[in-house]
């Protein structure tokens, strides 16, 4: 790796304060954050509006280091899987599911996962580093193009569902959100991102006082802390009750409601008591229920709920008045759908 500074990780203040040491005037950082952000240049030499020389001198004192495609795997239903090369040689792993309405980038927040869900691909792989902001950029730019490529439209929406876990990478997941809604960056609308968490309590509070309109999910999973504690590390030390205390204070700071993230598996949370323990903590928040298939990870005694369990649970809810959907598994053929995500393909 280069001992020269990251450019991309300058903030617009700092980005004009080196901009003037280097003896240029301060305008010309306004230039070059527009070709960082809104224009999403991935060299100086792109930079067509600024001298060579100025580019030359830029090359000299700092790299610009983008996220490079790696491996494209495309599903039969049309998800594209894209395995991505950060600078460092780490591999990660993004998503563009398109829709007749829609397309969906899932992007990952770390280079693995610390928190070990016994379900999660994700979660056999140890956690190397949280990703720097433009690294999370980056994933958007790229899967757009796929977007545009295979659906014809340009991306909709962002969920932060990928790799990681996001609220353990609370800084720059917050930047990389500011640089994708900004108008000064790719300027997509902040109703149109969903940061998924495994409920990390002081995270939500904190993203809450944020001051932005960006959705909550929660992968819950079990709706009672004894079989949350058996799938999900984290409920140990985040306990429902005070994840629950926090997603109540986001919708009271945003007026969005959250969406509780619910797998299905056999005989473990599928039962009309499952359903009840559920509905209970949808009636503490105005919330959304995504119902997920599972899709069965190998080495894994969890398996997916049977349809007759599911639709039973389901209509249950429903016939409750809970605001309540199933989510059907995306890309399944190339591990692309939900908890899937694990570098098969990487070193």
């Amino acid at each position: 790796m280069s001992s020269k500074a990251d450019i991309r990780t300058f903030s617009a203040e700092e980005l004009t304060e080196e901009i003037i040491k280097l003896g240029e005037p301060k305008f010309r950082a306004k230039q070059m954050h527009e070709w960082l952000w809104k224009k999403s240049a991935r060299s100086f030499e792109e930079m067509t509006n600024l001298s060579k020389e100025f580019r030359t001198k830029l090359a000299d004192h700092f790299t610009l280091l983008p996220v490079t495609e790696n491996i494209v795997q495309k599903s039969k239903d049309g998800t594209v899987k894209l395995g991505m090369m950060l600078p460092d040689n780490r591999l990660i792993e993004g998503v563009m599911i398109p829709d007749e309405d829609r397309s969906t980038a899932c992007v990952s927040s770390q280079v693995g996962c610390s928190l070990s869900c016994s379900f999660c691909a994700t979660g056999f792989l140890k956690r190397e580093r949280n990703l720097e902001a433009g690294e999370i950029y980056d994933q958007v730019v790229l899967l757009n193009k796929y977007a545009l490529e295979h659906n014809g439209k340009p991306l909709t929406n962002i969920v932060y569902m990928g790799m990681g876990e996001p609220l353990l990478n609370y800084d720059n997941v917050l930047k990389s959100i500011r640089l994708i809604t900004s108008p000064e960056g790719l300027n997509m609308a902040q109703k149109r991102i969903t940061v998924s968490t495994s409920g990390i309590a002081r995270g939500i509070a904190r993203m809450a006082d944020e001051g932005m309109k960006f959705n909550m999910a929660l992968s819950l999973h079990a709706a009672t802390n004894e079989k949350r504690n058996t799938i999900m590390d984290i409920n140990q030390s985040n306990k429902i009750e005070e994840v629950m205390a926090a997603l109540k204070y986001f919708y009271s700071k945003t007026g969005n409601k959250v969406t509780f993230e619910y797998i299905l598996f056999n005989n473990f949370n599928d039962s009309p008591e499952d359903a009840e323990h559920l509905l209970k903590l949808y009636q503490q928040v105005p919330a959304f229920i995504n119902i997920i298939e599972y899709n069965n990870v190998e080495g894994v005694d969890l398996k997916k709920a049977k349809s007759e369990q599911r639709d039973a649970f389901v209509n249950y809810l429903r016939n409750k008045g809970v605001d309540v959907a199933v989510r059907r598994s995306r890309g399944k053929d190339i591990d692309a759908a939900c908890g899937q995500l694990a570098n098969k393909n990487g070193k």
